[in-house]
């Protein structure tokens, strides 16, 4: 390559545009208890995109999450669905087991038979324990096989501390988690499995002809401005939690919430944080120059030139009033030797924020590109001769 490099600067204000890579961030000190307290024994905020923390507060202390539970047998299921060994139209049975759950209930009986999509909307608006078993025992077999798949991908997700020992959160020796790894959990939920949106906003529905009302149980719905979800839960030794996740303005917070004393401190809670997260960051993003050279020149090689591919930028969670100052630089050779391969990295786009480097993204050759050889010159000097002929 040759060492003159061409470098493109370019200033963008906020673009709200969806990206090819994720998130990124700047580097963030989490607010804590010493900025605000909240009305509950644990309690973090994160950023959906990035996982970004922004507040927290005894965010790693082994707790009891109640029905947040059903978020880990809400993804085991949809995995599920997606890899096709199950449908939304299916028939879900209803065991013994299933129906001896006690607390938030739709009182299924034994031998009733539900559809998946049924049962999902039982779970994500009136939080049913009975219907989460079911599910559990129709995706895994039987609640014990099912937990052991909850454990599984708990570990696969990094949620180091938390286990599973039911599918519906109902108070047990043992079933612990944090309110980290509830954050990690939920965003695995929401950004893996965007469907979920589509039960947990419901604010009202019904099953069995009508004869069984469903309301939601996330009060937020019908009080918070960009309310997307999640889970709420309440137990006796868990409190009253909720994982509660918004989008404004392309900036998506999820608020974990657990241990609060009533109802209401949970809502209070949680609207306090998406208030504080909506109030001091924002969801920015880094645009290409619309003139960017589309070829690089090839030296020796049997074209002239070879096709570029750009990989446009993530997406960048800003402190507010910043994401108008993203700058864009790209570095490109002013030729290139051949032979080259596609996919080999001919160039680089870096997006910065003053001097900090928040990304870096390749620019690839999209084809091959031979090097010349005598055979290839040959015949090229005998078509030559031959079309002057």
């Amino acid at each position: 390559m040759k060492k003159r490099v061409l470098a493109l600067t370019c200033s963008f204000a906020l673009i709200l545009s969806l990206f090819s890579l994720p998130a990124m961030a700047l580097e963030v000190t989490p607010a804590g208890t010493a900025d605000f307290d909240l009305p509950c024994q644990a309690a973090i905020l994160i950023d959906e995109d990035s996982g970004t923390v922004l507040y927290e507060k005894n965010a790693d202390e082994q707790r009891p999450i109640a029905s947040i539970t059903k978020v880990m047998t809400l993804i085991l299921t949809f995995e599920a669905l997606e890899a096709g060994r199950i449908s939304l139209d299916q028939l879900v049975p209803v065991s013994e087991h299933a129906y001896n759950m006690g607390g938030s209930q739709i009182w299924l009986e034994p031998g009733e038979q539900m559809t998946l999509n049924e049962m999902l909307k039982a779970i994500c608006i009136s939080s049913a324990n009975d219907a989460a078993v079911a599910v559990a025992e129709f995706v895994g077999g039987s609640e014990p096989a099912f937990v052991e798949q909850m454990n599984a991908k708990a570990a696969e997700l990094g949620m180091t501390s938390t286990h599973f020992c039911n599918a519906c959160g109902l108070d047990e020796d043992g079933h612990l988690s944090t309110a980290r790894d509830v954050a990690i959990m939920s965003r695995e939920m929401l950004l893996k499995h965007t469907e979920i949106r589509d039960y947990c906003t419901v604010w009202t529905d019904t099953l069995r002809d009508g004869a069984t009302q469903l309301v939601n149980t996330n009060k937020l719905l019908k009080s918070y401005d960009g309310i997307t979800g999640l889970k709420t839960g309440t137990t006796g030794k868990a409190g009253v939690c909720i994982s509660a996740s918004a989008t404004r303005d392309n900036l998506r917070l999820i608020a974990v919430i657990l241990g609060s004393p009533t109802g209401a401190d949970r809502f209070e809670a949680a609207t306090t944080l998406l208030n504080y997260g909506f109030a001091n960051y924002e969801s920015a993003s880094a645009e290409l120059p619309s003139d960017l050279p589309q070829t690089l020149p090839v030296e020796q090689g049997v074209t002239d030139a070879v096709t570029l591919e750009y990989t446009a930028p993530g997406r960048f969670l800003m402190h507010k009033g910043e994401g108008g100052a993203l700058q864009v630089q790209v570095d490109l050779p002013q030729s290139i030797q051949a032979p080259i391969a596609a996919g080999t990295q001919v160039g680089t786009v870096t997006v910065h924020s003053g001097e900090t480097v928040l990304q870096s993204c390749p620019i690839q050759a999209s084809q091959d590109v031979a090097a010349l050889s005598f055979k290839f010159c040959f015949q090229r000097l005998v078509g030559a001769l031959l079309l002057a002929e």
